[in-house]
């Protein structure tokens, strides 16, 4: 089937998923990369597919154990900044 990173963890996602991966390369490999542009031109189809994997985590009752952990430990800005190395001492 190819590379496995191509390959969305939920089955009936992979299609949104190679049609996202598809537009990105191309946007990021022959526009921004040269500078033609900063704006991923790209959304709708993330959106498809981030549609598409909410569906799949609601269905295997994994997004609202998500959303509910999300509600009861909140990550701050500084704590988001500090996991990505980012933070300002």
């Amino acid at each position: 089937m190819g590379n496995i990173m191509s390959v969305s963890f939920a089955p009936e996602c992979t299609d949104a998923k190679l049609q996202y991966d598809d537009c990105f390369n191309k946007w990021y490999t022959e526009k921004f990369l040269k500078g033609k542009s900063l704006e991923n031109e790209c959304t709708e189809f993330w959106d498809t597919y981030i549609t598409c994997v909410n569906s799949a985590l609601a269905k295997q009752t994994v997004k609202p154990m998500l959303d509910k952990a999300r509600e009861d430990q909140p990550f701050t800005s500084e704590e988001i900044r500090e996991s990505a190395g980012t933070s300002k001492k």
